[in-house]
């Protein structure tokens, strides 16, 4: 390796390898998908386990107000007597069903619409675009807050609101990603060779257009469960018996100084599932779509 000496005879420091940096990165890329692997992981389990068993039951009011962390309650209780650790684990399940639930709809109505107005003559298009443009430029929260006004607080109207309030940025990619696909020269090729329309979706657009929706459904999932915990909070998201973590917040912050965990707890799982969910999806990304990675 040549190395050009400096006016004042120091050597500058060699460039690092590729194939090391490619390490790095490939390392960094690792932690992300162990970590975040991990936090959803774990939350998930705390969810799953809830649907079959809790500590106590939701309603128990004997555990004596606002009581701190205990052997026998493990996260102490809240205002009405009630085990913080059976709401938390209540909460994990219902945020990780409104996750899942929305991410679902925006998946199915986003793609549907983004294919559609792929495939479609231009001035469809057109409007489709032109609605997609006025829908992601409306407040998810606000739309959200709308749907649930008029359908009523319930955990189905929350999951059908984000739902289809993250629909139209899926839609959106999803077309932008399949309008690329189709302009491709085997996509030409299949068309000549007779291949009809369902076919070269299935085949060809389906299979390059997924890759690229990993990162935003899981924004999407992050983003559901906020917006439910937004919902939540101001009373507009799921009622009792289900313990969103939102709503935990909103009944804690009157007590936040003599009770802080009811508090510092359900604000602590949201952000570790969130951070997780977008930990995962990035790791998930690199595996799913070979082109972001480097090879070392």
């Amino acid at each position: 390796m040549t190395v050009t000496l400096l006016p004042d005879g120091a050597a500058p420091a060699p460039a690092p390898a590729p194939a090391a940096s490619a390490r790095r990165r490939h390392a960094r890329r690792s932690i992300n998908l162990a970590v975040g692997a991990a936090l959803f992981g774990l939350i998930a389990v705390i969810g799953l386990v809830s649907v079959f068993w809790t500590p106590f039951a939701y309603d128990d009011t004997s555990g004596g107000r606002l009581q701190p962390p205990s052997l026998e309650h493990w996260a102490g209780t809240d205002r009405l007597g009630r085990d913080l650790f059976t709401q938390l684990m209540i909460g994990a399940r219902l945020a990780l069903a409104v996750g899942f639930g929305s991410v679902l709809i925006a998946a199915l109505v986003g793609i549907t619409l983004g294919l559609c107005a792929a495939v479609a003559r231009r001035w469809v298009d057109d409007a489709v675009s032109s609605l997609l443009d006025i829908a992601i430029a409306f407040p998810t929260l606000l739309l959200a807050m709308l749907i649930v006004a008029w359908r009523g607080a319930s955990l189905d109207s929350a999951i059908l609101a984000i739902g289809f309030a993250g629909a139209a940025v899926i839609a959106r990619l999803t077309r932008i990603t399949a309008t690329r696909v189709l302009a491709m020269d085997y996509v030409t090729a299949a068309r000549t060779s007779g291949a009809g329309t369902l076919g070269i979706v299935r085949r060809h657009v389906l299979r390059n257009v997924w890759p690229t929706l990993i990162v935003p459904l899981a924004l999407q999932f992050g983003g559901a469960v906020g917006a439910e915990a937004s919902l939540s909070y101001l009373g507009l998201g799921s009622p009792p018996p289900n313990a969103s973590w939102g709503r935990m917040l909103q009944e804690a912050q009157s007590t936040v100084l003599v009770a802080p965990t009811a508090a510092i707890l359900p604000g602590v799982l949201l952000v570790a599932l969130i951070i997780g969910v977008n930990l995962l999806a990035d790791g998930l990304r690199d595996v799913a779509d070979p082109t972001s990675r480097s090879i070392g």
